[in-house]
């Protein structure tokens, strides 16, 4: 493995912009990276053609003499719900499968326009169905810690890409969890914008009243470098926000030096109780607060009693929406076509079956359920009205607190099929992520530690008021600041499956 693969985004940023290193040096080792560990990961469903020449591009920009912005030929793996014009963009999903977009999506126009080098396209679950990768149409991604466990979902192979230092940073897209939980498990940091923050446009919708695009890397700053260039305004988008936003990446900084924690309140909610986490990921929760503390932070109960029906309303308003959004995939317009006999329903329930998995199946039955006549006000309406109420929770625990800490998931990475056939207990993994999606507000998670029962990772997931994104980073930088200093080195030095390193 050589050195460039192991630098965090902001340290091989500033080695490209002094000239110690190319972008196409940098470019072509996570490209040998990729087709020496991925046969294995699985990460990648599509490796860009042209990266060296991106690359090339912006090596020849850089020595003429212009002006480029901090991540400029630094490589950037895309999620593929997001389309590109220059990649097939398929959604995990059998029904796109070699489908070419028209137009980028806002997040990766903006990111070509900063010079980011598009490495290839990750494995999801399809159309980010799932909490696992393993409702992916084309095979499961691997946990680089343990490669028989899941990376999580539906982000798992941006995460597992990070983690497997075949890429440094990463697009994600979070519906109910699918950057923070997949984070979670992988050792990674994972942030979910407000809503509104990062334009959805060109993001291939699960549930747009949920869904949000965000950032995946190893380090805090690194994820706020990548909200800089991906955050503001986009008329394309109609629920994008029209403002200023701070740079994450300078909260990050301050956060780093220290500064922020004195007199924080951070909020634990009383009815997340530790029995419902395994004894490690309740641990190392325990511990991440107790070092907060000790920098200056108070530690203040609040009650968020309607958090309990978040999954519930959760599983009842997505797969509304997403049998709503995944009518046009309907075998006419563009997409999958079965050639069948008959009449133009018969070949779209053809297409429709054969192009569709399980998961997905599933999520438009019971979505379409609740929102038929008869059932829509007591099912996907009820839901609603709870969703009203996880706000107020919100807005009241805000009231007191200015973030609120929890663990990011309830367990460490579990193993690839042990879950497959039981869609609750797949579903029971957002508890602590759901939330922040049904009331807009922003969450990161931030690596703290290993398990002590099986030695993989875990996180903690703060969340702040919307359009509050900045605090997330001074204090997600804060604890990675005291973290890594205890650890001697960031906890991926320490990935035992693929990277040589020791638990």
């Amino acid at each position: 493995m050589t050195d460039i693969i192991r630098m965090n985004a902001a340290d091989l940023a500033a080695k490209l912009a002094s000239g110690e290193i190319s972008s196409v040096e940098a470019t072509q080792a996570h490209l040998d990276r990729i087709s020496a560990v991925d046969g294995d990961v699985n990460a990648y469903l599509h490796v860009n053609d042209a990266a060296v020449d991106t690359a090339r591009a912006i090596d020849e920009r850089r020595a003429a003499g212009e002006s480029l912005s901090e991540l400029a030929g630094v490589p950037l793996a895309i999620k593929d719900v997001l389309v590109t014009t220059d990649m097939p963009s398929t959604s995990g999903s059998k029904i796109l499968e070699g489908f070419m977009s028209p137009y980028d999506a806002t997040v990766v126009a903006r990111s070509r326009a900063a010079g980011l080098v598009p490495l290839g396209k990750t494995n999801m679950d399809e159309f980010a169905m799932g909490s696992s990768t393993e409702h992916s149409a084309y095979g499961p991604t691997h946990n680089p810690w343990a490669l028989d466990r899941i990376p999580g979902g539906s982000g798992g192979g941006s995460a597992a890409a990070v983690a497997a230092f075949e890429a440094p940073l990463a697009l994600g897209s979070d519906t109910g969890g699918s950057i923070r939980q997949p984070a979670h498990v992988t050792g990674t940091v994972g942030t979910k914008p407000t809503y509104g923050a990062v334009s959805r446009y060109g993001s291939i919708a699960l549930a747009s009243s949920l869904d949000q695009v965000g950032p995946v890397s190893r380090t805090v700053l690194d994820a706020g470098l990548l909200q800089d260039v991906i955050s503001g305004y986009d008329i394309h988008d109609s629920t994008s926000i029209r403002r200023e936003w701070p740079s994450m990446a300078a909260a990050a900084r301050e956060g780093a030096e220290g500064r922020g924690l004195k007199g924080l309140k951070i909020g634990v909610v009383t009815e997340l109780p530790d029995s419902g986490f395994q004894p490690g990921v309740a641990a190392s929760f325990r511990d991440a607060l107790a070092k907060l503390e000790a920098q200056g932070a108070e530690i203040v109960e609040v009650s968020a009693p309607n958090f309990e029906y978040a999954v519930a309303a959760y599983y009842l308003i997505l797969p509304a929406e997403a049998s709503s959004n995944l009518a046009k995939f309907d075998s006419v317009r563009f997409g999958m076509r079965l050639d069948v006999p008959g009449t133009v329903e018969d070949v779209m329930s053809a297409t429709r079956d054969a192009g569709f998995g399980p998961e997905v199946k599933r999520r438009i039955i019971l979505g379409t359920y609740a929102l038929s006549a008869g059932y829509y006000d007591a099912y996907y309406g009820s839901a609603q009205k709870v969703r009203t109420l996880i706000q107020r929770d919100f807005a009241a625990a805000f009231a007191d607190v200015d973030v609120i800490a929890t663990p990011t998931a309830p367990t460490t990475a579990f193993k690839i099929g042990e879950k497959i056939d039981d869609p609750l207990s797949m579903y029971l993994n957002d508890l602590t992520t759901i939330p922040a999606n049904l009331a807009g507000v922003p969450g990161i998670s931030v690596p703290s530690g290993l398990a002590e029962e099986d030695g993989l990772p875990v996180g903690v997931q703060f969340l702040a008021p919307a359009g509050e994104d900045a605090r997330l980073y001074r204090v997600g930088a804060a604890l990675e600041k005291l973290l890594v200093d205890e650890w001697g080195g960031p906890l991926l030095d320490r990935t035992p499956a693929l990277n040589g390193g020791a638990r």
